[in-house]
């Protein structure tokens, strides 16, 4: 046989085998139910991005896909809970800016953002919202600055944990309005409602859908969005630039990653199926009755988004002097 013919037949076979390996990947998967890690509380506004896409999913699949909050260090163990879970296809997670903030954060790195997972989708964005403690007595942005300002160090504002979105966007706002605060930290979203109804946290920057509910009740008074645009489940609440403070601006981003070595053709057919969905009338009308706008793309977009948000949050984490606490 001539040496032509043989390697002709040897690319044949496996081409052949490589065929046969992705037809029966996408065949097997999902062989078990999915695990959803949200490395936040229930409530948290990547609890309930992760709760409605993982329903629409488990119907799409057939399988169950069951959310599983870890939350802890602002976001860390859920990154680390992905980074070390078998790279099946069978355990993905919802991250936000805290997987890329709680490295930037730490002298000793736990693990790097980009190069230790597989990015699969963008999934959404929200406004982060400003809110009021009980009994600040404040109608706009220049108000509480005003009032921090005249008591340096006594207003605080608080945090889903250190390095998570609202305590980058606290810090933002502290170091934007060149005021001095406290930053707490918060382990449960409940705990940080509670300590705003009773008075003893100062303000809070949320992403809106985890406040969401708080506000339209009553409970909490929302200051004003970080967004350029107004919120279409608030549309009473004026942006920051509205309310007196053209600077300041915050949003939060979620999306969902897996493990490092996750077949492609998963994370190819996880990223389209999640692309159809976020295209859907009805996940789109939830996002936006809960403050979060629908976005999507290519694995490869998300990566790269994520790149940038290393460069970006690096600034951020330099200019408002953010340190763990």
């Amino acid at each position: 046989m001539k040496a032509s013919h043989f390697w002709l037949i040897s690319l044949s076979t496996f081409a052949l085998n490589l065929g046969s390996t992705v037809s029966l990947a996408q065949q097997s998967w999902p062989a078990k139910p999915i695990r959803l890690i949200v490395p936040f509380t229930s409530g948290a506004a990547s609890d309930f991005l992760g709760r409605t896409l993982g329903q629409r999913l488990n119907e799409i699949y057939g399988q169950q896909v069951v959310v599983d909050n870890r939350p802890g260090a602002g976001g860390l163990i859920g990154s680390e809970l992905t980074r070390d879970a078998p790279p099946d296809g069978h355990t993905i997670t919802m991250i936000g800016q805290p997987h890329i903030s709680n490295v930037l954060l730490r002298e000793k790195k736990p693990y790097d953002p980009i190069a230790d997972y597989a990015s699969i989708s963008l999934v959404a964005f929200t406004h982060n919202v400003i809110v009021l403690g009980q009994g600040v007595n404040a109608k706009t942005i220049p108000d509480l600055v005003n009032l921090a300002r005249a008591q340096p160090g006594k207003l605080n504002y608080g945090s889903a944990g250190n390095g998570s979105s609202s305590h980058l966007a606290g810090a933002l706002f502290a170091a934007k309005t060149n005021i001095n605060v406290v930053h707490i930290p918060f382990r449960q979203s409940s705990d940080s409602r509670s300590a705003l109804i009773s008075g003893t946290i100062h303000f809070y920057v949320y992403p809106l859908p985890a406040i969401l509910g708080a506000v339209r009740s009553g409970q909490i008074k929302a200051l004003a969005v970080g967004s350029p645009k107004r919120a279409e489940a608030l549309p009473d609440i004026p942006t920051a630039a509205e309310a007196g403070f053209a600077g300041y601006r915050s949003e939060s981003w979620f999306g969902l990653i897996g493990p490092k070595k996750i077949p492609k053709v998963i994370i190819h057919k996880l990223n389209s199926d999640i692309e159809k969905t976020l295209q859907e009338e009805d996940i789109r009308k939830k996002f936006a009755n809960q403050g979060a706008t629908p976005l999507g793309g290519s694995a490869l977009d998300f990566e790269k988004r994520q790149r940038e948000e290393v460069i970006e949050l690096s600034t951020l984490i330099k200019q408002s002097g953010m340190q763990l606490q």
